[in-house]
């Protein structure tokens, strides 16, 4: 089976992409590893999602490339920080583990799992899907060329049925 974070992590170098910001979340884990690991990259720790559309804006004003990651269940905290990346035109990619989905179990992930998607497209982002371990790299890479060669905002989602279920039973 393809190492999917190890090819988002190798797209995101392809990209230029020097600094990573993110909320914690497991989902994330191996990939944001590999950014804290990787001496040409910077990992910095938010403690809400919108911080990371502040980030990503000011790192393309100084000149640097960022991405952001994320769970599905922060999405909704994005839409009035997308606002001025879309007016200000500064690039926003993110990588975006869902949850809500296959297997899940906890119903508060539930509703931003299923509407986070059009949350984002209603935000002004363009949307892409990965649902397979194979498509990671390549989706993270045309992504990324899209945000920063059109200066928009884009979101890669990352399937839950990829990522895994989670379960507080033992």
């Amino acid at each position: 089976m393809t190492d999917w974070p190890l090819e988002i992590h190798a797209a995101l170098r392809r990209a230029g992409v020097s600094l990573v910001s993110y909320v914690p979340d497991a989902g994330h884990k191996r990939l944001i590893e590999l950014c804290r690991d990787d001496p040409g990259m910077e990992a910095v720790v938010l403690t809400t999602e919108e911080e990371g559309v502040g980030f990503a804006s000011g790192a393309w004003l100084g000149g640097r490339r960022a991405a952001l990651l994320m769970q599905s269940s922060g999405i909704g905290n994005c839409p009035n920080a997308l606002a001025m990346a879309r007016t200000c035109g500064f690039p926003v990619l993110m990588l975006v583990t869902m949850r809500g989905e296959w297997g899940e179990f906890n119903p508060w992930q539930f509703p931003m799992g299923q509407t986070g998607p059009d949350v984002l497209r209603l935000a002004g982002c363009a949307v892409h899907r990965v649902e397979r371990a194979e498509e990671a790299g390549p989706t993270v890479e045309a992504a990324a060329k899209l945000a920063f060669d059109s200066r928009v905002a884009v979101a890669v989602l990352i399937a839950q049925r990829l990522v895994g279920t989670k379960s507080f039973q033992r």
